[in-house]
């Protein structure tokens, strides 16, 4: 009988699966005058709680782009991207086999994956210094587009090689408002193998995927809004 912390923990004997029978009695007046009170069935307890705490990362915006990249005069939304509940969570996703998904544990993102994404999207918008009219659809700007963006791929590959890889794919619709037409469509993906089957490794992985996409999605985004932008607006003649 061990009382600690007001847990009292029995111990069975092999044989008879109870407290022998001479401090049976002492046992049954010590349950009773604890206020709380945890029986395991053996002698171990696990008490919630304990262990090391898990690992929370966040990946980094990308700061470098072409150089040629038109200069946006108008308002841009980011909508929070769209994702299956498979990779909507904070969790970090896993495939050992096409069709299975599982996550790792005790390590999980610092936010649900696309809140997490669509953070570091506007963080990249930001760093390329083209557009100031830049937000979420939350702070109630006046858009002249919306971004609509699902994560289709978040997850780490095992059995493509015998390195994991990060897949990251993203699909990014730009919508012309007020007539709420689709501009432009484009989906960018990219696989990073990790240079370790390491979680560390993993999300350096991760982070360099999700760098190359982000960066595309930000020179997209500024091309194709300047075209959609422009389209009909008569051009300068020539000076005489």
């Amino acid at each position: 009988m061990k009382h600690s912390n007001n847990t009292l923990t029995a111990c069975p004997t092999e044989e008879t699966g109870r407290p022998p029978a001479a401090g049976r009695r002492r046992f049954l007046r010590a349950v009773a005058a604890l206020p709380a009170v945890a029986l395991a069935p053996g002698c171990g307890l696990t008490v919630p709680g304990q262990g090391p705490p898990p690992e929370l990362f966040r990946l980094t915006p990308k700061s470098s782009f072409r150089g040629d990249l038109p200069e946006a005069k108008w308002q841009l939304i980011l909508e929070p991207p769209v994702a299956n509940a498979g990779l909507n969570t904070t969790r970090i996703a896993l495939q050992r086999t096409p069709t299975q998904l599982e996550y790792y544990a005790r390590s999980g993102w610092a936010d649900r994956a696309p809140t997490m994404v669509q953070t570091l999207m506007i963080e990249s918008f930001e760093n390329s210094g083209k557009i100031v009219s830049i937000g979420r659809e939350s702070v109630g700007l006046r858009a002249d587009f919306i971004l609509k963006t699902e994560l289709r791929e978040f997850q780490a590959v095992y059995f493509n090689g015998e390195s994991p890889e990060a897949w990251v794919s993203v699909n990014a619709k730009l919508v012309q408002m007020p007539r709420r037409s689709i501009v432009a469509s484009e989906s960018f993906q990219y696989t990073v193998t990790a240079e370790a089957d390491q979680l560390s490794a993993i999300i350096a992985a991760f982070d360099e995927a999700l760098g190359k996409v982000l960066r595309k999605i930000v020179e997209w985004t500024l091309i194709e809004g300047d075209v959609a932008a422009n389209r009909g607006r008569p051009r300068l003649k020539p000076s005489s």
